[in-house]
């Protein structure tokens, strides 16, 4: 606990991104006693990871398997500081390794008299793991990343060193699969008995985290003057990156073991219904910045709110979300009740009120998210659909490409030196060019630090294998030695900035030191691998070099392209359902866009979410009152990117709900239509350059 009250991260928040709710008066610098608070769990992990090593490979040695040293390697990468993330992991890469396997088993049976051809089909399964790898998120892109690399890894060993197709791959398959399972289940055994998991009481953190900077960022637009709205923008566009990241923190949680049920759909659609949230705080902020005489309609909003929502004091204070979240839920729904009861006399007030409601119902779906960590019962969520959201597909054939190329080119390699280590050239090349290519900007960086792991491994695993092995005859003394290595490694990944690079380091360590039973020392055989693992991760780093990512801002200008696309396509298709699966489209796609862009592009893309959502509810209403015709001027001026004069179509359509009597059934609707008119106006009149911009056919 800080001074200031405030909790620091932990280490998944860490990994997440996310730091400790801090102000200037207390510096982000670790005290001394926090250094020594935090390296202790540090340390501990270092003995769990050294501790799932040595059972996994106690195992593999005593089933007596070809290769022992790939359950400790695998048991190596599955260890994470958090229990829940290790577990999530090592299921996923049980499901990338089946895969792998049976996909190397089908190449086999199908290529067995073609060399050429057997690796050819190896580049394209890497391709298409690396294809899935970059459209898919979290652990399942490891996963398909896995089916890429495991497949090298059966491939490698059944070709041997320079030899050709000994049809033997189902046998290497199960043997592999055995190693790897056996690796996944030793430390998933040392990390549950060792730690409780508190996967989830982060994720009630970061829930509630962004409960009160949502709520509190929404409520206080109702406060600012006209000229104080524009610095609410970055405050939004910083959000946007949190809420991005709770994916991350709801798969790791999803792993841990515990006795209340976990409902990660749900949860899931509660990140959606943040992104919700924003889009009212953005509706409200637009509406004040715009309206001159708006100022006194907020003050009839602000006093329908309690308040427990209106002091600053709580609604900043994440840990009140947390620890009472049926207060905070009780008060948002007692609000919503009086915002939409309230009789506005203009559409003004009236888009005041309702987007001001729209928040907070969103805001009360995230309470309830954090509450159905500790009592699924007592929480009512709605559940994400299950579907692939893919931000834009262009990156992703990219990285396929690449991968192609690559692995292409680490067969050539090996196919014309005949090189004895070229199986390990090649599967660390498929390593460095499907695991770390979906990371865009970052990837050249990530593969860059695998590369100096992998260096330091060579080291190290040197002195084990030539200078600490030799003397020790027993499996203690290989613990022993292997100890030496793994605690520190396992204490500098859990509690530092470079945990990437020292996680690797474990992993590659027993790769080349191919502990075995009995040992064996073969100097010409560690030189081989010595020089194929970083062969393969220069490789992987000049592939990355060659055929770049495509770079941040065309990135987003193609995300702002599809999403207006979408919209101008919105507005003439038939009308669909809900809106959800147009805002789950949009939500992917406002994810996706960098944090180093500049914020305005972010800006377009929600302004383009929310005009989008509010043609289909315009759509929706004008149908039911049989106004269409009135309407569609507006929507094909849209399609048509000409804003002056789908403002005008619209303006047209409201002075025509304006004069029907106010005794005519609907009034109350017809308002609300009204409020949602001028929310667009507002929209296409901010950012009239985006909605007006020509597309190519």
């Amino acid at each position: 606990m800080l001074p200031n009250g405030d909790t620091m991260p932990s280490p998944a928040e860490q990994c997440l991104g996310y730091g400790s709710r801090g102000n200037a008066a207390h510096p982000s610098g670790p005290m001394p006693s926090h250094r020594l608070g935090t390296a202790a769990p540090a340390l501990l992990y270092g003995v769990r990871l050294w501790a799932a090593v040595c059972l996994a490979l106690f195992v593999a040695f005593w089933l007596q398997l070809d290769n022992a040293y790939w359950a400790g390697a695998t048991a190596a990468t599955v260890c994470q500081p958090v229990l829940g993330a290790s577990l999530r992991k090592g299921w996923f890469r049980l499901v990338g390794t089946i895969i792998g396997a049976t996909a190397a088993v089908v190449l086999s049976g199908c290529f067995a008299q073609d060399r050429i051809i057997f690796l050819l089909g190896l580049a394209v399964w890497g391709a298409v793991s690396a294809l899935l790898a970059t459209l898919l998120r979290n652990f399942a892109s490891y996963a398909a990343a896995l089916s890429g690399i495991t497949a090298a890894i059966i491939i490698g060993d059944e070709l041997g060193a320079v030899g050709g197709i000994n049809g033997d791959a189902f046998n290497l398959a199960l043997t592999r699969g055995t190693e790897i399972g056996i690796g996944i289940v030793c430390a998933g055994l040392v990390l549950a008995m060792t730690d409780l998991g508190a996967a989830r009481r982060h994720l009630a953190t970061l829930l509630a985290g962004i409960a009160a900077d949502t709520g509190g960022g929404l409520i206080q637009a109702l406060w600012l003057a006209r000229p104080e709205q524009a610095g609410s923008r970055p405050l939004r566009r910083a959000m946007i990156g949190r809420i991005s990241g709770l994916d991350t923190a709801i798969d790791q949680a999803a792993g841990e073991i515990a006795a209340v049920p976990f409902r990660q759909r749900e949860l899931l659609a509660v990140a959606d219904n943040f992104f919700a949230a924003l889009i009212a705080w953005r509706s409200i902020a637009n509406r004040l910045e715009v309206a001159s005489d708006a100022a006194e309609e907020a003050a009839l909003v602000r006093d329908c709110l309690p308040m427990i929502l209106t002091t600053p004091v709580t609604t900043d204070d994440p840990a009140l979300w947390q620890r009472n979240p049926g207060a905070m839920h009780a008060a948002i729904s007692t609000a919503v009740r009086q915002l939409v009861a309230v009789p506005a006399a203009t559409p003004s007030l009236r888009l005041l009120c309702d987007s001001t409601a729209e928040g907070l119902l969103a805001l009360r779906r995230g309470v309830s998210g954090i509450l159905s960590l500790s009592r699924p019962g007592d929480a009512r969520l709605p559940r994400r659909a299950v579907q692939l959201r893919v931000p834009d597909v262009l990156p992703a054939l990219i990285n396929a490409l690449r991968a192609f190329l690559t692995i292409g080119a680490a067969t050539l390699i090996w196919i014309c030196t005949a090189w004895p280590g070229g199986a390990s050239f090649v599967i660390f090349a498929t390593i460095g060019i499907t695991l770390f290519a979906p990371r865009e900007d970052a990837a050249y960086a990530s593969a860059k630090n695998f590369g100096t792991a992998t260096a330091f491994a060579v080291i190290c695993a040197a002195v084990a294998a030539f200078a600490l092995l030799p003397p020790q005859s027993s499996f203690a003394g290989l613990c022993i030695v292997l100890g030496l290595v793994l605690v520190p490694v396992g204490a500098l990944s859990a509690g530092s900035a470079q945990q990437p690079l020292f996680t690797a380091l474990g992993t590659i360590f027993l790769a080349l030191l191919h502990p075995s039973n009995p040992e064996v020392y073969d100097p010409a055989q560690f030189y081989n691998s010595a020089i194929a693992l970083p062969g393969g991760v220069g490789l992987a780093m000049l592939a990355l070099r060659l055929v770049p990512p495509m770079p941040p801002a065309m990135r987003v200008g193609r995300l702002l392209a599809l999403t207006l696309r979408d919209l101008r396509r919105l507005a003439n298709c038939a009308l669909p359902r809900s809106s959800g699966a147009w805002e789950g489209r949009i939500y992917s796609r406002l994810s996706a866009i960098p944090d180093s862009v500049d914020t305005l592009l972010a800006a377009r893309m929600t302004a383009a979410l929310s005009v989008g959502t509010e043609i289909i509810r315009l759509r929706r209403n004008a149908h039911c009152f049989g106004y269409d015709a009135g309407l569609q001027a507006a929507l094909t001026a849209i399609a048509a990117g000409d804003s002056s004069t789908a403002i005008d179509a619209l303006q047209r359509f409201d002075r025509t709900l304006a004069t029907l009597p106010v005794t005519q059934p609907g009034a109350r609707l017809r308002l609300r239509v009204r409020g949602t008119i001028l929310s667009v106006s507002d929209s296409l009149t901010r950012h009239a350059s985006y909605f007006d911009a020509r597309m190519r056919a």
